[in-house]
C-alpha cells in the first residue's frame, strides 16, 4: 500500500470527496481517509437534510440518480403567518449522493481508504507532512487536508480553528409517510422546502419540512445551544423532546408514520472562521464554518470549499520548486472568503438577529415579505446591509441593542 501522495484528505463529506473529485480528474495522486466502513457508508454520516438548489447541481455535475425530489418553491413559516418564494430545487437522498462523489472519484483515480480514523498530524520541522490514522498507521502527503467537520482532529492540534461550544448548533431529522402536505390553514408544501421560525418548537433555530414525494417528507430541526436558547427553551427538554412536541401539536403530523431507518443527526458551528490554513495544510468544509442566515445551503459551501481548496493545491503542486508554505497557500483564504463564504460578518450578525427576535417579530417578518420585492430577501441573504436593513424596523432597536451587547461580551471574554 502506498504511503505518500500529493495530497492527502481526511473525511469522505461532501467537502472532502468533492475537494477529491477535482484533484483527482487533475491527475494528483490523492487519498481520502475515511472513519466509516465502506459497507454501510454513510450510516453514521447521513445527517443532512440535503435540500439543495440546481445552481449547484449544475456546477458540481451531480446527476438525477440521487434526487428524492425536486421542488418548484421555498416556503418561510412563523407561528401564525407563512411567505412563499418560487425557487426551483432539490431534496438529495443524502447517502446516496455521499456515495456517488465517492465512485466518481474513484473512478478518475481517487484512493479511499475506509475504517480508516485520523488521530493526528505528523510533523517534521514544525511542518505537518502526513498523519496517523488508527493509531499507529501513517500516510504521507504534500499537502494535507482536514475534512472531518466539527471533530477536526487535525485543525484543533495545529491551532487553526477555534470551534466554540456557545456556537454549536445541533440538529435532528426524521423521515416520514402520511405527512399533510397541503393542510387548510398552512402554505402549500407540495414540492417545497420549508423553513419554520418558532421559537416553541426550535427556541434559538429553526425546523424543516422538506417534500420528499406524495405524502413523505424529511422532517427536523437544529437550534444553537447560545444565549437565544437559554432565552426561550425549556430546562426539561432535549432536541428529541422539541420534535416530538412539534410532531404532537402540529396537525400536519396527525397520521404520519416514520420511516424505518430514516433517523438523521447532525452539528455545524454558527460563527465566523478564523485561521483557514497553514504551511502544507487547508482545512475545508464543516471544519470551517460558513453562515448562510436563511437558506443554509451547507452542502452547497462544503462542496465550494472542497472545490477551491484543490485549485489551490493545484495551483502550488504543478509548479516544479515552489513548496506549499502558508504564503504559497493563501489564494484558499482569498478565493474561500470570495467565492464561499462573501460578507461573512454580516451575514452572521442577520443569522443572529434572527434567532434572537421573538415570535411575533416573525409573524411580522413574513408579512413583511409579502410586500417587499423578492430580491429584498436574497440580498439579505447574501449579506446586503442596504437590503437587511430594509427588513428592519423600529421596534428592532432593542434586538439590535441586545446582539451588539453579546457581541460586546464575547469580544471581552477573549481577552480574558
Amino acid at each position: 500500500m502506498n504511503d505518500r501522495y500529493d495530497v492527502v484528505i481526511a473525511g469522505a463529506g461532501p467537502a472532502g470527496a468533492q475537494c477529491a473529485r477535482d484533484l483527482a480528474a487533475r491527475g494528483y495522486d490523492v487519498v481520502v481517509l475515511e472513519t466509516e466502513g465502506e459497507d454501510e457508508f454513510p450510516r453514521q454520516s447521513n445527517k443532512s437534510t440535503a435540500g439543495t438548489f440546481h445552481s449547484m447541481m449544475g456546477a458540481f455535475g451531480i446527476p438525477d440518480d440521487v434526487v428524492m425530489q425536486y421542488t418548484d418553491s421555498v416556503v418561510l413559516e412563523s407561528p401564525t403567518e407563512h411567505y412563499v418564494r418560487d425557487q426551483t430545487g432539490a431534496v438529495l437522498e443524502f447517502a446516496d449522493f455521499k456515495r456517488y462523489l465517492v465512485k466518481d472519484g474513484r473512478d478518475d483515480g481517487a484512493e479511499y481508504r475506509f475504517d480508516a480514523r485520523v488521530t493526528a498530524p505528523i510533523m517534521e520541522g514544525g511542518e505537518i507532512t502526513g498523519v496517523t490514522y488508527n493509531g499507529d498507521e501513517e500516510v504521507y502527503g504534500d499537502i494535507v487536508i482536514d475534512a472531518t467537520g466539527p471533530s477536526a482532529p487535525l485543525a484543533k492540534k495545529l491551532d487553526v480553528v477555534d470551534l466554540e461550544r456557545e456556537n454549536h448548533a445541533i440538529g435532528i431529522e426524521y423521515e416520514f409517510e402520511g405527512i399533510d402536505v397541503d393542510r387548510p390553514g398552512f402554505a402549500d408544501l407540495r414540492d417545497a422546502m420549508m423553513l419554520r421560525l418558532d421559537h416553541e418548537i426550535a427556541p434559538g433555530g429553526y425546523s424543516w419540512i422538506f417534500h420528499t414525494g406524495e405524502d413523505t417528507a424529511k422532517v427536523g430541526l437544529c437550534y444553537i445551544q447560545n444565549g437565544s436558547h437559554a432565552r426561550y427553551g425549556r430546562d426539561d427538554f432535549t432536541i428529541d423532546d422539541y420534535l416530538s412536541h412539534w410532531l404532537d401539536t402540529d396537525p400536519r403530523f396527525r397520521d404520519a408514520t416514520q420511516i424505518e431507518g430514516k433517523q438523521h443527526r447532525g452539528s455545524a458551528h454558527i460563527q465566523l472562521p478564523g485561521e483557514l490554513h497553514t504551511d502544507r495544510f487547508m482545512a475545508i468544509g464543516d471544519t470551517v464554518p460558513t453562515i448562510d442566515p436563511l437558506w443554509g445551503e451547507g452542502i452547497n459551501k462544503c462542496m465550494q470549499s472542497g472545490r477551491v481548496a484543490a485549485i489551490t493545491a493545484d495551483s502550488v503542486l504543478k509548479h516544479d520548486g515552489i513548496e506549499p508554505t502558508a504564503e504559497n497557500l493563501a489564494v484558499y483564504d482569498t478565493l474561500w472568503h470570495r467565492d464561499v463564504a462573501p460578507n461573512a460578518k454580516t451575514r452572521l450578525l442577520m443569522t443572529q438577529l434572527l434567532y434572537l427576535a421573538p415570535n411575533d417579530r416573525y409573524d411580522r417578518l413574513m408579512r413583511d415579505l409579502q410586500r417587499l420585492d423578492d430580491d429584498t430577501l436574497a440580498e439579505a441573504n447574501k449579506g446586503n446591509v442596504r437590503a437587511i436593513t430594509q427588513l428592519l424596523e423600529l421596534g428592532d432597536a432593542p434586538l439590535v441593542a441586545r446582539l451588539a451587547k453579546q457581541q460586546l461580551d464575547l469580544d471581552l471574554g477573549s481577552l480574558v
